[in-house]
């Protein structure tokens, strides 16, 4: 994507996507029990991510983000994959949901769940897929 010259959105970029990222972080670890989750989640993160690449352009995106989004497709896939087998090895039914709490020093009583583990597979892969596509649909034009 070509850089930009518009000030204002620059500007605004910074904020709109630090807001973005953390509303996606919510909506990726609040998503087992209520609305969200990992595809909602990496839609907005993925969201966050083109905005940058418009507004400062490829370089400047990939500093922020060395990652290569086409690799964390397998990876989100084998998370999701795994925590659904996972459930085999407890003899209960695919994909089935537990959730218990820990006690950490200075958070105190935090619940984990396995439906987090999915939804970290499913935000992995969306956030690989979505950009990927959109990349791609960029250097063809």
């Amino acid at each position: 994507m070509e850089k930009t010259n518009d000030l204002i959105l620059r500007m605004t970029t910074s904020l709109i996507v630090f807001i973005l990222l953390g509303f996606a972080a919510y909506l990726l670890f609040a998503g087992h029990n209520m609305p969200g989750g990992g595809f909602v989640g990496g839609l907005v993160t993925s969201g966050a991510i083109i905005l940058l690449y418009m507004a400062y352009g490829e370089e400047t995106a990939k500093r922020l983000f060395p990652v290569h989004f086409r690799k964390l497709i397998p990876v989100g896939l084998a998370i999701a994959a795994l925590t659904g087998i996972a459930s085999f090895a407890f003899n209960v039914p695919f994909l089935s949901h537990r959730f218990g709490y820990l006690t950490l020093p200075v958070l105190g009583k935090i619940e984990w769940a396995t439906a987090t583990l999915f939804d970290i597979g499913v935000y992995l892969t969306v956030l690989g897929v979505t950009i990927t596509i959109i990349l791609n649909v960029n250097e063809r034009e």
